[in-house]
């Protein structure tokens, strides 16, 4: 298989792995026809499954298709000894006479309630056109078919590509409601105030934020320990008080109450005043010297 087809059925293969839920191993019904074909061509069809799928495959044979290779003409033992070794995918129409068509058989088992779904994720590998044609309507169901000798897969039907696009597009809207959360209503903490700001969409707080409101509310607040200051000793500095006292006592010391009235300072700080000399006139002072030399 070229590199090229490879890369192509990978990528095709994980977009059913993502969107219906195929996993290993992987389980493909496969048709009377397409066991003949393989079986002309000499293909080892279980291997070419592998590696076209790149992983683990369960082969499997409804009841019906077994049957038609017992009443094929000419009757092929080989073939029919290899189909029995695989899985018997029983589809409940062992009891009637003649077995049912291909078409029938398969879509029963691959769509039983006839809901255009494969519940339950099986890959259909059959070489009549009709099964093909009739399997692309129901979507999720990977087909593949030998054309000269080569395995080949068949491109996403539309029916597929449909639901596949709508489901994308519900996982798109969940995940834009999933990003709205009961948080991001909340407002941001401060702070000093730390939960008191949360609420939820509604407007109402949130329970996180009223538990924390009610172990808070159990003592009161300390005070800021940036804005207290350091107590300092009674030694370094005395009390208001004590300091006028100790300046009045000193003053009383330096001035006492017994100097005369002259002496004593009117303001507290200030030297004692000086007694200031009254001079009398020249008139007065000349007359009362010649009364004093007269005898």
């Amino acid at each position: 298989m070229k590199l090229k087809r490879a890369k192509a059925y990978k990528k095709l293969l994980h977009q059913y792995e993502l969107n219906f839920g195929f996993r290993e191993p992987y389980q493909v019904l496969l048709d009377s026809q397409v066991l003949q074909d393989a079986y002309k061509f000499k293909i080892d069809l279980v291997g070419r499954l592998e590696k076209l799928l790149q992983g683990k495959v369960k082969p499997m044979i409804t009841t019906c298709d077994m049957r038609h290779l017992y009443l094929a003409k000419p009757k092929n033992e080989t073939l029919i000894l290899q189909a029995k070794e695989y899985e018997r995918r029983r589809c409940g129409h062992h009891e009637l006479e003649t077995p049912l068509s291909s078409l029938e058989c398969l879509s029963s088992v691959v769509d039983p309630k006839g809901s255009h779904t494969n519940k339950n994720r099986y890959i259909v590998a059959s070489n009549e056109r009709e099964v093909r044609v009739h399997m692309r309507r129901i979507a999720g169901v990977p087909l593949i078919y030998i054309s000269k000798s080569v395995v080949l897969m068949e491109p996403m039907a539309n029916a597929t590509e449909q639901l596949r696009e709508q489901e994308e597009k519900s996982k798109f809207k969940q995940g834009l409601k999933g990003q709205r959360k009961p948080d991001a209503g909340e407002k941001r903490k401060r702070d000093g105030e730390e939960g008191e700001g949360e609420q939820s969409i509604t407007g109402e707080p949130t329970e996180d934020a009223r538990a924390q409101k009610k172990k808070r509310q159990k003592g009161p607040k300390g005070p800021n320990p940036l804005s207290v200051k350091k107590t300092k000793k009674e030694q370094d500095v005395p009390p208001s008080g004590s300091t006028k006292k100790a300046k009045s006592s000193e003053a009383k010391e330096s001035h006492p109450t017994d100097a005369p009235a002259e002496t004593i300072p009117d303001d507290e700080g200030a030297g004692p005043r000086k007694r200031k000399r009254k001079h009398k006139p020249k008139g007065v002072a000349a007359a009362e010297e010649g009364d004093a030399a007269s005898p």
